[in-house]
């Protein structure tokens, strides 16, 4: 809990405990919860005494699932794969038991998927990690005295803390690789600036998720395949960022002796999936070590509690959206709700009753369906599909000239020269501004263009004309909703180009 997400929690109709000195290592004080209107309680036990929801951050310990009791909820990491003597005893309290990392995949969950939030934490911490122990740069630098070439950062897993470690690389000015058995997730790496490494192996087109948006376990021949791959690129990579992992399995070996060995001095691997074995073989769990040849290896566990106050911030976030999805009615009062996917998904024993594993969610999850493989086409069939394409659009366009220009001579034969003479300017018009102007992709509207917009503006003199033309009540009531719109044309054109070029202005 933090101050702000208890004020959150405070509308929904609880009140709110909180063990002394919890927040303090994430910099919250006790008199900075006490202004949001939290009790602060003495002790963890007061605590548990005192309340009906305990939120926590680990896997809770005996003791503390001894004092559960059939009104209590408890929302923690639970690890039920994990975890059966705690499923039981749970199940022998009655308590029910909400587990944020079973929060199911979907996109109505993200708000509330604690995984992520860690994940996305602990890939951004690893680049800074391996940063503290580079000697280098890691963006390139031509300077005075001398040229500095840039890092170059390997990214083996683009799940949640693949992606943050690729940003975090990608934007200190690094050459960055990445690397992932599911081909659907190229498109996020190479849109973040870093570079998909490919294998020259068929099974890589395949689906390579599991349930859940998880990497599944690869052929042995795909294995072969990948290790390949990075034998090849370890003497050129300077840091190296390991995460894959799938849960409740030893994590797999990815990148071997012979790999670190042919590694620079002064090279640095911090692994992700150290808590499980690790990725890289010499990973020590919860510690720095140097190998022979000078190459760290980083096994830290801890890469959240190592930015307490983002970690704190975001996982009170994710309980208190968990919280609103069990109070729709804000009366402070639980609706553990079984029949909603979410709920349903990360509650672990219900009612004296052990529920895991749930049911597969009732929407699919976010991990994107592969591509169909495009069709190969030989060179020839490209220059005759070109060539079809080509003499379609050209009918089409023919087609709507010859149609235009029977309109025109229609009207031409019924109307007087002079209005021809307008009625011409003004589909000419008609047709500029609809090529120039409205069917252009808001996407590529430019400052630029803002001003063209404004300056094109300068029919609003002819309407002033006619104003002041006295031709009649019509023609100046349509001569001032000309002045009204190509008004805001003018002054919406300078404001447009004011507020784009403000995008650019450091403040």
């Amino acid at each position: 809990m933090t101050p702000d997400s208890a004020l959150q929690l405070q509308k929904l109709g609880y009140e709110c405990l909180i063990e002394t000195g919890a927040g303090a290592k994430a910099d919250f004080s006790d008199a900075d919860y006490e202004a949001a209107g939290v009790t602060v309680v003495g002790s963890a036990d007061d605590l548990w005494s005192q309340s009906d929801i305990i939120a926590k951050v680990r896997i809770p310990v005996d003791a503390e699932l001894d004092r559960l009791t059939s009104d209590k909820t408890l929302i923690t990491f639970f690890n039920p794969g994990g975890n059966e003597a705690g499923l039981e005893k749970a199940k022998e309290k009655g308590a029910n038991v909400i587990a944020m990392e079973m929060v199911p995949r979907i996109s109505r969950a993200q708000k509330m998927d604690a995984l992520s939030s860690m994940a996305n934490i602990a890939g951004y911490r690893a680049v800074i990690e391996a940063g503290n122990n580079f000697g280098r740069f890691f963006t390139g630098q031509i300077t005075a005295a001398g040229k500095v070439p840039p890092a170059k950062v390997l990214v083996v897993g683009a799940g949640v803390a693949g992606l943050a470690a690729i940003g975090t690389s990608t934007s200190l000015g690094a050459i960055t690789y990445a690397f992932d058995v599911r081909p659907e997730v190229a498109e996020q790496v190479e849109s973040m600036g870093a570079e998909f490494v490919y294998l020259d192996f068929e099974e890589e087109q395949q689906d390579g998720a599991a349930t859940g948006g998880y990497a599944s376990v690869s052929s042995p021949e795909f294995r072969e395949a990948q290790l390949a791959k990075f034998r090849e690129l370890a003497p050129e990579v300077d840091i190296v960022i390991t995460t894959a992992l799938i849960p409740n399995r030893e994590a797999p070996k990815l990148w071997l002796e012979d790999m670190i060995k042919a590694m620079k001095p002064g090279s640095v691997i911090v692994d992700l999936a150290a808590e499980k074995g690790g990725n890289a073989e010499g990973t020590v769990m919860d510690e720095k070590v140097v190998t022979d040849n000078g190459v760290t290896i980083i096994g830290y566990t801890d890469f959240p509690s190592r930015m307490a106050r983002q970690s704190s911030t975001l996982y009170a976030t994710n309980i208190r959206h968990m919280m609103t999805d069990l109070t729709p009615e804000k009366d402070g009062q639980i609706n553990h709700d079984m029949e909603d996917d979410v709920i349903r998904g990360a509650t672990v024993t219900h009612q004296g009753e052990i529920t895991f594993p749930p049911p597969p969610p009732k929407v699919a999850a976010i991990a994107a369906k592969p591509k169909e493989k495009p069709v190969e086409l030989t060179p020839e069939e490209k220059r005759a599909a070109e060539v079809a394409a080509f003499k379609a659009q050209t009918k089409q366009q023919v087609t709507l000239l010859a149609v235009g220009a029977a309109v025109l001579l229609g009207v031409g034969l019924i109307a007087p020269a002079s209005f021809m003479q307008h009625f011409i300017v003004f589909v000419l018009a008609v047709f500029v501004g609809f090529q120039v102007i409205w069917n252009v992709s808001h996407s590529l509207h430019t400052p630029l263009m803002a001003v063209t917009n404004a300056i094109s503006s300068i029919i609003i003199l002819g309407a002033l004309m006619q104003i002041g033309s006295g031709g009649g009540f019509l023609v100046v009531l349509l001569a001032a909703i000309s002045v009204f719109f190509a008004g805001i044309n003018i002054f919406g054109g300078f404001l447009v180009t004011r507020r784009m070029l403000a995008m650019f202005q450091k403040s």
